[in-house]
């Protein structure tokens, strides 16, 4: 593990850069990387670190004097998170509905952040935060309201912004930060910390994940439940569609389209003669779908996935849908 216990072990020497290094910090940081590699995490420890009254030697909060009380508790005043806010999609008297998630950060969200930048910070001799997840749900009004605020840099104010996707950011507003590409860890690494937060099969999660321990640790109630999908998928043409559905849909359509995709995916891969990259554990079974499978018809339903699940947010009948996908999947090992 690292010395400093807010941080995973692969981010060691970002850390060390930033939080050690003793150089004056640029207005602005962009880390970027892919998804579940703790960037925000990350963030937040570096935010709460520079924020801390009375930092470690290794450059850590202390979590004990009234900033650090402040910080988590979400109520320090020198310290604003901007991400895609909730909005309910109704009134909230009726409880039949359900609140939608906003997926971009607005223009007034940016905005509002006049006021904070005009103040001096609460502490005396201290910096401001304004810590942006994930930067690439800025849409193109909020993008150049940020810009301008990059482009004149209110003074002992530090934007971070956190990106999975860097290529959807502005350009403009990536020559105006200090990127930090975010180390992946390496499988040792992974399955090293995994094993010590007590994770089970880690080794086979972190395949299905992509390589994600952070993913694969937020996820464990997902993988109980995985793990009942796989059995049904195993029965090819005896799997029963209005069973399975159900559970598809039970965290969200998307998660569910996802995880036939995945599924597809090894099939296709084992049928050519290829490694399955995210079902370790399940060879065996794959490999008895892939001998009876019909090589056209699984590729065709692979499109028609990629396009289910473009609609997969969309208020449809889920329980329908994934009924009439599952019933194609059956038919997929028809001799006909």
């Amino acid at each position: 593990m690292s010395s400093v216990t807010d941080i995973y072990p692969w981010q060691t020497q970002i850390w060390e850069r930033l939080a050690q290094g003793g150089q004056r910090l640029p207005h602005a940081i962009l880390l970027h990387g892919r998804a579940g590699i703790g960037k925000y995490d990350f963030a937040r420890s570096f935010s709460q670190s520079l924020l801390c009254l009375n930092r470690k030697p290794d450059g850590s909060a202390c979590k004990a004097c009234p900033s650090c009380n402040w910080f988590n508790d979400e109520s320090h005043p020198d310290f604003r998170l901007l991400s895609p806010e909730q909005e309910a999609e109704a009134d909230d008297a009726v409880p039949s509905k359900k609140t939608k998630k906003k997926t971009q950060i607005s223009v007034a969200q940016i905005r509002d952040l006049s006021d904070f930048l005009s103040l001096s910070s609460h502490q005396s001799s201290g910096v401001r935060i304004v810590l942006l997840h994930p930067a690439e749900t800025l849409n193109i009004a909020s993008a150049n309201a940020l810009l301008k605020m990059l482009e004149e840099p209110a003074p002992g104010v530090i934007f971070i912004l956190v990106a999975h996707q860097l290529q959807r950011l502005l350009p403009t507003i990536i020559s105006r930060c200090q990127k930090i590409n975010m180390p992946v860890p390496s499988e040792p690494q992974a399955l090293s910390w995994l094993e010590q937060q007590g994770v089970k099969n880690a080794k086979q999660q972190l395949a299905y994940l992509e390589g994600s321990p952070i993913k694969v640790f937020a996820e464990q109630v997902q993988f109980d439940q995985l793990s009942e999908i796989w059995r049904h998928l195993a029965l090819g043409a005896k799997l029963e569609p209005y069973v399975l559905a159900p559970l598809l849909i039970a965290n969200s359509a998307e998660a569910g389209v996802i995880a036939v995709q995945k599924w597809l995916y090894d099939m296709v891969a084992v049928k050519l003669g290829q490694q399955a990259r995210y079902h370790l554990q399940h060879i065996g079974a794959l490999q008895a779908l892939a001998d009876r499978v019909n090589l056209s018809r699984l590729l065709d339903m692979h499109k028609k996935l990629n396009e289910l699940r473009k609609l997969a947010s969309h208020p449809l009948n889920h329980d329908l849908q994934m009924e009439g996908l599952l019933l194609d999947y059956t038919k997929l090992f028809s001799a006909t």
